[in-house]
């Protein structure tokens, strides 16, 4: 469903024939809209900012499957496209036979969901393995039990295109980092995701002692595998992990307000903005969400400067764009590409019987 600006709700009386209008007062910390989400006071770390976002209607997202889910489970498999025949769904737990030989391609993999419940993707998780680590390119849903399908992927691992096994796992809790994701997202250009790549390992490194720094910018050419290193995992949770135990508190104690998404800014500029269909959701995403964005906030240089709750807000409810791109697959999701000035923004709609609604809304700064 798309997110349109909603008309100003004012309680209205007549009296005397004039009509008075009653404004709509915000708690302490917020900005009195009637929007369908709203923003909250942020919560720092540094030169990072994370805005909560709450909703006045929250839906049930029960039935849906993360990646995560489905990969440690064993329900979904991910496989280079040379290793599978696309059109036979093999029983619970194996994989299609006959491989054929040397057909994996860089921007290309298979995956198949034999879980009961359809399965959600988002752009900008990362599966390990195969010839290559992959990153998602675009939000989607798969099918509860559903054949093999191409999976839509561009690398994150410039300079391999070997490895010991065909198939493919989560990595933990990774999601690529801002700049990353706009450039899957949006460029939907591999050698600019490339590129970016390399500009976040050599920034990352450029944060760490010599020696550390050394064994990033030297040791590996996987995004992923950076960002396990040790000194960059003790740098990006300096930051992720008192953000993400204030944020996951505060969920539980805005649980009735239907947390569902947070604003993110960056040395006082707003850059990113993910939103959920539930609260359930957003917290299946959040370990790895709040890593991503300290890691985009650790690469760029410090400056003090904050961004407001009323700008956060405008950058939510700004959604009306130049041009709109969609993609539907009947009956199972829509996708919509929205283009503004200075922004673009993905939407992930069900359309799946009884829901109709936006699953992911992934806004970015240009």
């Amino acid at each position: 469903m798309r997110l349109r600006w909603l008309a100003a709700v004012c309680a209205v009386f007549a009296i005397a024939g004039l009509a008075v209008l009653i404004p709509v007062m915000a708690p302490a910390g917020e900005v009195s809209s009637t929007f369908r989400y709203t923003v909250l006071a942020p919560i720092q770390h540094g030169n990072l900012e994370v805005f909560p976002v709450v909703a006045n209607v929250s839906h049930d997202t029960r039935d849906f499957l993360t990646l995560d889910e489905g990969l440690r489970s064993g329900d979904v498999v991910v496989s280079e496209s040379g290793s599978l025949t696309p059109l036979i769904r093999p029983r619970r737990g194996e994989m299609p036979n006959r491989p054929s030989r040397g057909g994996a391609q860089v921007n290309q993999l298979v995956l198949v969901n034999n879980a009961k419940r359809p399965l959600i993707l988002l752009a900008g998780e990362i599966v390990t393995g195969g010839k290559q680590d992959r990153v998602i390119g675009k939000d989607r849903l798969v099918p509860a039990e559903s054949d093999p399908i191409d999976l839509g992927v561009f690398c994150v691992e410039p300079g391999r295109w070997t490895g010991p096994k065909v198939s493919f796992d989560s990595n933990g809790s990774t999601m690529a980092q801002p700049a990353v994701r706009a450039k899957a997202m949006g460029d939907k250009d591999q050698d600019q995701v490339w590129s970016e790549v390399r500009n976040a390992q050599a920034q990352m490194a450029a944060t760490l002692p010599a020696p550390a720094a050394a064994g990033v910018s030297g040791g590996t050419t996987s995004y992923a595998k950076v960002m396990e290193n040790d000194a960059v995992k003790e740098k990006v949770d300096s930051v992720a992990a008192p953000i993400q135990h204030d944020y996951q508190s505060l969920i539980k104690q805005l649980h009735d307000r239907n947390a569902v998404g947070v604003v993110v800014a960056v040395n006082g500029e707003i850059i990113w903005a993910d939103i959920f269909a539930s609260t359930s959701l957003l917290e299946k995403y959040w370990p790895k969400l709040i890593r991503s964005y300290a890691a985009e906030a650790i690469v760029s240089r410090v400056r003090n400067e904050e961004a407001s709750v009323k700008a956060a807000q405008q950058f939510l409810e700004d959604l009306e764009g130049r041009r709109e791109t969609v993609e539907t697959e009947p009956g199972l999701y829509r996708h919509t590409e929205i283009s503004g000035d200075g922004f673009k923004a993905f939407e992930l709609t069900s359309l799946l019987p009884r829901t109709g609604f936006d699953l992911h809304l992934a806004k970015m700064a240009e």
